[in-house]
């Protein structure tokens, strides 16, 4: 019928609110290091969304798996993650150059 204005907040750019997401997710997990389920918990960042940033942190180098046990938010086996370089694991990797 008519043509009524989208209220402001739904406007947002959704490429802002991706920043804002990866930005929380990255400071977090600076700190922490925790699963993808208990950042999900900690900052409100939808999980799903979550291993997407994932995805894309790992193709920049910019976060490491650390071990792998049970996460203490849903008891099943995870993957615990960081972003702080100094919590990364050593590379044993032989290098060739």
């Amino acid at each position: 019928m008519y043509n009524t204005p989208t209220p402001k907040h739904k406007r947002q750019s959704k490429f802002k609110n991706k920043l804002t997401q990866l930005q929380t997710i990255f400071q977090y997990l600076t700190n922490h290091i925790a699963t993808a389920s208990m950042v999900s918990v900690a900052t409100g960042v939808p999980q799903k969304n979550i291993c997407r940033y994932k995805r894309d942190l790992e193709k920049n180098g910019l976060i490491w798996e650390i071990e792998k046990k049970l996460c203490k938010h849903t008891s099943f086996k995870a993957w615990y993650l960081t972003t702080n370089p100094n919590n990364a694991p050593s590379n044993n990797q032989l290098t060739l150059f």
